[in-house]
């Protein structure tokens, strides 16, 4: 995959600005960024973040995007600056169901506060990290890009919010977008060096491995009587590395000129609960005991992404596209990081 090792403009070598660079996927993504020799700047306000997950070889603020003096002296500080990458969003759905003001408080309003910032400095292109859970409970599968957009959550109605603001500042200020929407993300840096760390957690395959690892006594499966196989919820999964090189891709696409865009990004393969289960147990040699527990409330069936537009548009091209592969890099994670990074606040 051509992610290109620098990005030269007018003899000057441009930089990324890389917003929640300290949570899961901003880390790797930043990783990946200082890997292909991009200079990066990263921007967390650390609420969620893990100052050790940031390399070392990326420039450093800790702040809130929404701070908008904050921001402004950012950009003036790093007037290579070229691109936004925002991963700064809270994303918890169950929480954002209690707690709905403080999604659209964080999420949307302050995307309001970061593009008028951009806007006067004159930066005008921006990769979103959006959701899939714009979509709601979806009529087809899988789904695509094209589909109604109608979320059953304040955290999905915030980022849908978020894509709309864009997609209006882009008609009057020119700023071009990617909104990349994806669901579940899994996996680790195969050295096993940065990985996924939440307190709490509530993804399934961090708690699998949890169990596995003895810090947990059981998982426990939400409902067995769902319209699936195997009766349990289906769900796409994807690296962090490859969730990574598409946003370093959806960056070149903007640099190339390109208008605003959405992309799904999906394994395309679905994977219930059951089965994430058994690989766990293939993988890690554990027992892992498991019970099934009552549903959840607004638990689809089943959530698959199609991606088909981002491997032809971008060429996107998913180097962990093997559940058994993605679990193994979590597992190391997991094992070489029983306490995460240690800095729990």
């Amino acid at each position: 995959m051509d992610l290109k090792d620098s990005y030269i403009m007018g003899g000057i070598s441009m930089s990324i600005l890389v917003l929640g660079g300290a949570g899961y996927i901003g880390s790797h993504t930043v990783d990946r960024l200082v890997e292909n020799k991009t200079e990066v700047i990263v921007v967390d306000s650390l609420v969620t973040g893990h100052r050790a997950a940031v390399s070392k070889d990326a420039k450093f603020y800790q702040g809130d995007i929404a701070d908008q003096d904050f921001m402004r002296k950012v950009f003036a500080e790093n007037p290579t600056i070229d691109a936004v990458i925002h991963f700064a969003a809270f994303s918890l759905v169950a929480e954002s169901m209690k707690k709905p003001l403080k999604y659209f408080d964080n999420n949307t309003t302050g995307m309001v506060k970061l593009l008028e910032v951009m806007n006067e400095v004159g930066v005008k292109k921006i990769v979103f990290s959006s959701t899939a859970a714009t979509y709601g409970i979806p009529e087809t599968m899988p789904i695509k890009e094209t589909d109604l957009q109608k979320p059953i959550n304040p955290y999905g109605e915030s980022k849908l919010a978020m894509e709309k603001i864009m997609h209006w500042t882009d008609l009057a200020n020119g700023i071009k977008f990617v909104a990349l929407r994806y669901f579940n993300v899994a996996g680790a840096k195969p050295d096993g060096s940065i990985g996924e760390d939440h307190n709490p957690e509530t993804h399934l395959l961090p708690i699998v491995l949890q169990v596995a690892a003895g810090q947990r006594e059981k998982l426990q499966i939400f409902g067995d009587d769902y319209n699936t196989p195997d009766g349990t919820n289906v769900r796409d999964y994807v690296h962090p590395f490859d969730l990574a090189d598409a946003h370093i891709l959806a960056v070149n696409y903007l640099r190339e000129g390109n208008d605003s865009a959405a992309f799904n990004l999906g394994s395309s393969t679905g994977f219930s609960n059951m089965e994430i289960l058994k690989a766990a147990r293939e993988v890690t040699g554990k027992k892992i005991p498991a019970q099934i527990a009552p549903r959840r409330g607004g638990d689809p069936d089943t959530l698959i992404a199609a991606s088909d537009k981002a491997r032809k548009i971008l060429g996107w091209k998913p180097q962990f596209d093997d559940i058994h592969k993605i679990i193994e890099t979590a597992w190391k994670w997991h094992e070489t990081h029983p306490n995460g990074y240690d800095d729990k606040k």
